[in-house]
């Protein structure tokens, strides 16, 4: 049977080939791409690396452990990257420009900012010392934790401690050292970030303690993650303010003698423990804002007035105004609620939800466009990927998808074409396009070279001009303006309308008549509302405010309707369109950093374009997988098998970019009559290609049958070949395909079922299963809040000769109650398998749980469709079946100031639930009804700031006939 299968693999695989991937090799960078659209910037990127590379060897006096392998892709329309140094050193690159909304990114070249943020990750990770050097000697490298084997935990904190750090950790000491190895242009000396606090001052709102900022404030927020990098600058600035960048250096640098944790590291260097200097840090930043905002007073504040009360919208897009219905169209997400686009009414205030956003942004939700001769909405989904156009209807609320992964935002309409302008991003390159009527395909217009990119379009009343915000490789922005005429002719000639330096002009458009454009600015500090005057060729202040006024919309009249930002988002209202003669100025924490400690203005790592890199280059052609193979763990292990504990021995090997893998588990129960010798020894194989993946087991064994009544492991032997594909990856709406095929041998017990003998000692099996789903959730949600999911299983076994085919239907469906966070589900399966009900190999089993006390797969097992709480393990049994489930959903209990750093709980969360099964409908005798009633709770807790535990508690009580069928208590803790 093995020969058999390992034939049908063999031939299988050797015509399987992955994309062909290129690669730049250096002594110290493996840079991997793959695409020939991508070469132009692989020079530049690799003499970036080097640049910081050898700025940061002198800077932090570091030695890489190893290279680090890079990947370039163009996965999404914005830069991003990411950054680990475990198992390797491993950097990831999103070369798409910059998200300016907001001024949370700057306009500097982005190629170097990345390298000077992600190498800080790197570095933060990959320091050791001789006791780490010797763990990771030992145990083959630098240990990355798996559930399958938990004591893992253990090896990685020995091989790389520092990777224990919050988030906040990370990002607060790459984005203080990206803004001064840039000369001062990043979020350390941000207006955005200054605003953020000031607000929170302002409105006194609850500034985060150090707990807290990871158990709700990176949860619930309507910034959500974004809080990791604003805090954690924030406190960095706060400490270099205070104590100097020497400490601050020495806290994160690791070297002999230190402690190992982050928090005991920081009571070392700063002789107090973290949450006090936190607290003082508190106290400190009200005070410093208190005295930003009477500077901004020592002149009249802006008078405004809400459009919506107190309600606030979290983040929003652009809006505009339907002049007949007196109605504002806007994008909104805010905790609590899914993404949507929403019509305000300007005479009551009130909010209507006209469609959902999929994929909306944190910032700036969709870019849209407001038609209001055709009473349609043109907006943007999938706002972190390749972006959607879409359409909705507002008379009928109907949307629809007209071009999928356009790659275009920063929409503007044209008044009289009715084409939609827009900027593409594609390959690291921005590219003016038009899409016409009837919107199925778009025209590129014209392409800026890399480092310059446009944003925040807005056309002309009469049509004829363009403006938009321009960014330069250098970091200075400016508001131009374009000549659609021009553009046609695929020219990009433009007039400087405004040299804003360092600041975004942000949100300019036009008034209605034309004679004006209105925008945003930081310019002195604080985001106000600026107007230019093009017969004057002049700008001038028209809002004084103490937060931040955004996206203006001028009206007809002597009113405008701006944007407030507030503690918990944003709130549309009216300002008067006037313009004012002096607003003040206000300090930024960073500048007080480069006041007192100038010596920061000269980390700064050169020019990338003097790195000689032709000389460095060792080698540069197709990338190949087999010769980037690498050892990455060894390490001693315990498995369970029957009852018995088994020491063993893990290993794994890996290429640079983990898309080829193999790793192997040997273990042995020792001693004892309880098990045969041909029982004790235990292995497992698991080779990985691409998508496919062979496994081999031998006496299966599992660490958490050492734990609880659920068991895994299994005797007797098993080959199988395993491929899995996403047929759509368009998050949340997924489509996965999965394949098994292979055979057991020497069998006692169902593999699937722990509870019911093999009829035969071996059999063959064939797995098609095919899921799709669709399921959204709000800012602040745990699980799913709204959608629907459907999974079909064909199971069939061949055992004797004789197939036992299976088919199995699943459809979950689940919508969104009025109270936010909580949810209601209908889960449903049915399967049927037309053979003898005595054969075990054609019936389906049902029964319990199925959580271990001690776990690591999904703690809400209930949902599954061959559980049952409430009766035994696989009690229940037939060979057709139909079960139906409803589920409620309540909110979570988020923690804000309980546990230490160290050890804190995250929320709790609570699940009511009520099923009916019926199996074997086509004979009466055998027929089976069985119902239960039942509860579950989930409290995450996490572990040394990154190991993610979930303790579960349970029971079930269930009914047959009328009569007591069981009842269950589930007590389980999920490790990872």
């Amino acid at each position: 049977m093995l020969k058999r299968i390992f034939v049908f693999w063999f031939i299988i695989i050797i015509g399987v080939q992955a994309q062909q991937l290129q690669q730049l090799k250096t002594a110290d960078l493996n840079l991997i791409y793959y695409s020939s659209a991508h070469q132009y910037i692989i020079p530049h990127l690799a003499r970036c690396y080097t640049n910081t590379l050898n700025f940061y060897h002198d800077f932090w006096q570091w030695d890489p452990y190893e290279p680090v392998s890079m990947f370039l892709e163009d996965f999404g329309d914005w830069a991003n990257g990411g950054a680990t140094a475990v198992p390797r050193n491993f950097i990831y690159i999103s070369m798409a420009p910059y998200l300016y909304v907001f001024e949370v990114a700057f306009a500097n070249e982005r190629m170097s900012l990345l390298m000077n943020h992600e190498m800080v990750h790197v570095i933060a990770m990959d320091q050791c010392t001789g006791r780490e050097r010797l763990g990771r000697s030992v145990f083959g490298g630098k240990i990355q934790q798996i559930p399958k084997h938990p004591v893992s935990m253990l090896y990685a904190y020995q091989t790389a401690p520092r990777k224990f750090s919050p988030r906040w950790y990370h990002e607060g000491i790459a984005v203080f050292m990206e803004t001064w190895m840039s000369g001062g242009v990043g979020r350390a000396l941000g207006a955005y970030d200054e605003m953020v606090f000031r607000t929170m001052v302002c409105d006194s709102a609850y500034i985060y303690h150090l707990v807290g900022l990871e158990s709700e404030g990176t949860a619930i927020d309507f910034q959500v993650g974004a809080n990791s990098y604003l805090y954690g600058a924030r406190f960095f600035n706060y400490l270099t303010s205070r104590y100097g960048p020497e400490k601050l250096i020495e806290w994160v640098n690791y070297r002999p003698g230190d402690k190992r944790y982050f928090t005991r590291r920081f009571r070392q260097v700063y002789q107090s423990p973290l949450t006090e200097e936190w607290t003082r840090w508190i106290a400190f930043e009200k005070r410093w804002q208190r005295e930003n905002l009477q500077c901004v007073c020592r002149y009249p504040v802006t008078v405004f007035r809400p459009i919506v009360g107190d309600r606030v919208l979290g983040s929003a897009s652009r809006s505009y105004l339907d002049s007949e219905k007196d109605i504002l169209y806007t994008g909104v997400k805010f905790p609590g609620q899914l993404a949507r686009i929403a019509a305000i009414d300007l005479r009551t205030g009130k909010m209507r939800r006209i469609c959902d956003v999929k994929g909306a942004s944190t910032y700036f939700v969709t870019h849209l466009v407001f038609d209001q001769d055709a009473d349609k909405i043109y907006f943007t989904t999938d706002n972190y990927k390749y972006r959607d156009l879409n359409v909705v209807d507002l008379k009928t609320g109907k949307a629809k998808r007209l071009i999928i992964d356009v790659r275009t935002g920063d929409l503007a309409l044209h008044p009289v074409a009715k084409a939609i302008y827009g900027v593409r991003h594609a390959n690291g390159i921005s590219t003016i396009v038009r899409i016409d009527p009837p919107y199925a395909d778009y025209t590129a217009l014209y392409a800026f070279p890399y480092g310059t990119d446009l944003y925040d379009l807005d056309i002309s009343p009469d049509g004829l001009h363009m403006v938009g915000a321009m960014t330069f490789v250098d970091g200075n922005q400016k508001l131009v303006r374009f000549k659609i005429a021009d553009l046609e002719e695929h020219r990009g000639d433009y007039e400087e309308l405004f040299d804003f330096q360092m600041n975004s002009p942000a949100s300019f458009v036009y008034s209605p008549d034309g004679c004006y454009i209105y925008g945003t600015s930081y310019y002195s500090g604080v985001s106000n509302v600026y107007r230019y005057d093009f017969s004057l060729n002049d700008m001038s202040v028209v809002s004084n405010a103490e937060t931040g006024f955004f996206r203006p919309l001028p009206l007809n009249g002597d009113s405008l309707i701006v944007f407030k930002y507030t503690s918990k988002g944003f709130i549309p209202g009216w300002i008067e369109d006037k313009t004012i003669d002096n607003v003040a100025a206000i300090r930024f924490l960073g500048q007080s950093v480069y006041e007192k400690y100038p010596e920061v203005a000269s980390w700064h790592p050169g020019n990338p374009g003097d790195i000689p890199l032709d000389s460095l280059i060792q080698y540069r052609g197709p990338y190949h997988s087999l010769k980037n193979q690498r050892l990455t763990a060894v390490y001693p292990v315990v498995e369970g098998y029957k009852h018995t504990a088994a020491p063993g021995i893990y290993f794994e090997i890996k290429n640079d970019i983990g898309f080829d893998a193999m790793n192997a588990t040997l273990s042995y129960s020792p001693g004892g009559d309880s098990l045969q010798s041909d029982e004790r020894l235990h292995l497992e194989i698991n080779l990985r290609h691409w998508r496919w993946e062979l496994n081999a087991k031998y006496n299966d064994a599992d660490f958490y049958d050492l734990f609880g009544p659920t068991k895994t492991s299994r005797k007797g032997y098993y080959l199988g070949l395993k491929y899995s594909r996403n047929l759509i990856y368009d998050t949340p709406r997924t489509m996965d395909l999965k394949w098994r095929f292979g055979g057991w041998g020497g069998l006692e017990t169902l593999p699937d079922y722990q509870n019911i003998s093999a009829s035969c000692d071996h059999y063959y099996f064939n797995n098609l299963i095919l899921s799709y789903e669709y399921i959204e959730k709000s800012l602040g949600a745990v699980d799913g809040e709204k959608g629907y999911a459907v999974n079909l299983y064909s199971l069939t076994n061949l055992v004797n000769r004789v197939l036992f085919p299976r088919l199995v239907a699943c459809f979950d469906y689940g919508l969104p109650l009025p109270v936010n966070h909580t949810s209601v589900w209908l889960r449903s399966a049915a399967g049927i398998s037309r053979s003898q009900h005595t054969e075990p190999f054609a019936n389906y089993y049902f029964g319990g749980f199925g959580n271990n006390w001690v776990d690591h797969r999904t703690e809400k097992r209930y949902r599954e469709f061959y559980s049952f709480p409430g009766v035994d393990l696989n009690s229940i049994g037939g060979t057709n079946f139909f079960k139906i489930m409803g589920e409620l959903n309540l909110p979570p209990v988020r923690f804000r100031r309980i546990g230490i750093p160290a050890l804190y709980p995250r929320w709790l969360r609570s699940s009511l639930f009520s099923a009916a099964i019926v199996t074997n409908l086509d004979e009466q005798t055998l027929r089976r009804n069985v119902q239960n009633i039942g509860f579950q709770m989930d409290m995450e807790i996490i572990l040394f700031s990154l190991f993610k535990t979930t303790i579960s508690a349970g029971y079930a009580y269930a009914i047959e006939d009328g009569q007591k069928a069981g009842n269950e208590l589930m007590l389980s803790l999920k490790i990872l």
